[in-house]
C-alpha cells in the first residue's frame, strides 16, 4: 500500500491532483450541508428552503469560474495585477466606513451592498491579495532575506495596516487569520526567533486591546472554558454546538435529521455548520472532512518544497497557512477548544464572499501546482489525449473499383 501511495506521488500531477480533488470533494460537501442546514432557516425568513443553498451556488459558479481562470493566468501576469488588486481591496474596506454605504451584520461593519440582495465583503479579498503581494515582494528580495529588515519592511506595516482595517470593522475573526498569516510568512522567510518573538508579543498585545473593547467579545474569551456558567447568552452556540455533536454520534441521525437547524443552534448554515454535520452524518462526516482538509495542506505544502519559483514557494505557503488556520479555527472553536470569534470554514459554510475567494485561490493554488518538475508537459499531454479521443474519427471515403 505505502509503495503504491509513493508511486502515485511520484507522477508529475500528483499535487495538482490532490489539490482539484479536495476541493471538489469539500465543496460539494459545502453544498449539501448548507441545503439541510439552511432549509428550515429559509423557509421561515424567504419562503423557499432552497434560497440560501441557490445564492450559494451562484458564488460557486463564478468562483469555479474564477478558479479556472486564474489556473491558467501566466505567472508574470498575476504578478502584475496583484499591487492594483490590493489597492482595490483595501479601498473597497475603506468604504465600508463611508456612512450609507458600509453595512453592519452581527456587530461588523465590514459588508458592501450589491445587486439583487447580495453583498460584498472586502475583507475576504484582502486575504488573498495580501498573501500573493507578500509572495511577490519576498520573491524580489529572495536574496535579501537574511537580512531581517528586508524580511519585515515593508511587509508588517503594510499587512499590519490592513489587520487593524479589520479590526476596526469589528471583524475579530478575519483579522485573527490575517495575524496568522503574517506570522506565517515570517517564518516561512527566516525571520530570526528573536524578532519572531518581538512580532508576536504585540500582536498578542494587540489582539488583547480589541478584545477588551467589546463586552461581547470580553464574554466570549471568559466563557470559552465553561460555556454553563452563562448557557442563555455567551455560552449558547457553543453549548447547542456540542448538544448537535453529541446527538450525532458516530454515524450520524442522516442527512437532513438535525434538531440543531430548525431555530437551537445560531448560524447554523454559516460559522457552526461542522456541528450540523456532525450531528448528520456523525463523527465519520467531520473526520471524513477533517481529512480533506488535511490532504489539502500536505498537497500546499508539497507545491511550496517542489517548486523552483520562489514566488510560488511563498504563494503556495502562504495560501495554505491561510486556509488551514481558518479551517482550524473553526472547528476548534465548533469543538470549543477555542472562542467563538466568527469564522467560516473554508469552501463548507455559506458565505458569498468567502467561497468565491476561496475557490480562486485554489485556481492560484492549481496554476502553482503545474511549476512542479514535469507538470506541465504532464498537463499538456493529457488535455491533448482528451482532445483526440473527444474530436470524431474521420468518415471513411469507399472508392468504387473497376470493372
Amino acid at each position: 500500500m505505502s509503495e503504491a501511495v509513493r508511486r502515485t506521488l511520484e507522477r508529475p500531477l500528483a499535487s495538482y491532483q490532490l489539490v482539484l480533488g479536495t476541493s471538489a470533494l469539500l465543496l460539494g460537501i459545502g453544498l449539501v450541508m448548507v441545503l439541510s442546514a439552511s432549509s428550515i432557516f429559509a423557509l421561515v425568513n424567504y419562503g423557499s428552503s432552497f434560497s440560501i443553498v441557490i445564492r450559494q451556488l451562484i458564488f460557486a459558479v463564478i468562483g469555479v469560474t474564477g478558479a479556472v481562470i486564474a489556473s491558467r493566468m501566466p505567472l508574470p501576469l498575476m504578478r502584475r495585477l496583484i499591487r492594483p488588486a490590493l489597492l482595490v481591496s483595501v479601498a473597497l474596506i475603506g468604504a465600508t466606513f463611508i456612512p450609507g454605504v458600509g453595512i453592519t451584520v452581527n456587530g461588523n461593519r465590514n459588508w458592501l451592498p450589491l445587486f439583487g440582495g447580495f453583498q460584498l465583503q472586502p475583507s475576504e479579498f484582502a486575504k488573498l491579495a495580501l498573501v500573493l503581494w507578500i509572495a511577490d515582494l519576498y520573491a524580489r528580495r529572495q536574496k535579501y532575506l537574511g537580512t531581517p529588515r528586508y524580511v519585515l519592511t515593508p511587509m508588517v506595516p503594510v499587512a499590519g495596516s490592513v489587520a487593524m482595517l479589520v479590526v476596526l470593522q469589528h471583524d475579530l475573526g478575519t483579522a485573527v487569520v490575517i495575524f496568522a498569516v503574517i506570522v506565517g510568512m515570517l517564518w516561512i522567510a527566516g525571520l530570526p526567533r528573536r524578532h519572531m518573538g518581538g512580532i508576536l508579543a504585540v500582536l498578542f498585545v494587540g489582539l488583547v486591546v480589541a478584545v477588551a473593547n467589546s463586552p461581547h467579545r470580553v464574554a466570549r474569551m471568559l466563557n470559552f472554558t465553561n460555556p454553563q456558567a452563562d448557557p442563555d447568552s455567551a455560552g449558547f452556540q457553543a453549548i447547542h454546538g456540542m448538544m448537535a455533536l453529541a446527538r450525532g454520534g458516530f454515524w450520524g441521525v442522516g442527512l437532513g435529521g438535525s434538531r440543531q437547524k430548525w431555530g437551537s443552534l445560531p448560524e447554523a448554515h454559516t460559522d457552526f455548520i461542522l456541528a450540523v454535520i456532525g450531528e448528520e452524518l456523525g463523527l465519520l462526516g467531520t473526520l471524513v472532512v477533517l481529512a480533506l482538509f488535511i490532504v489539502l495542506g500536505f498537497a500546499g505544502i508539497r507545491i511550496a518544497m517542489r517548486t523552483r519559483d520562489p514566488f510560488v514557494r511563498y504563494g503556495a505557503a502562504g495560501i495554505t497557512i491561510w486556509l488551514l488556520i481558518q479551517a482550524v479555527i473553526n472547528i476548534g472553536m465548533v469543538l470549543g477548544m477555542l472562542p467563538v470569534i466568527g469564522i467560516p470554514l473554508p469552501l463548507i459554510s455559506y458565505g458569498g464572499s468567502s467561497l468565491l475567494v476561496t475557490l480562486v485561490s485554489l485556481g492560484v493554488l492549481l496554476n502553482f501546482a503545474t511549476t512542479e518538475p514535469g507538470a506541465k508537459r504532464a498537463l499538456a499531454a493529457g488535455r491533448t489525449s482528451r482532445k483526440r479521443a473527444a474530436a470524431p474519427a474521420p468518415a471513411r471515403v469507399r472508392v468504387a473499383g473497376r470493372r
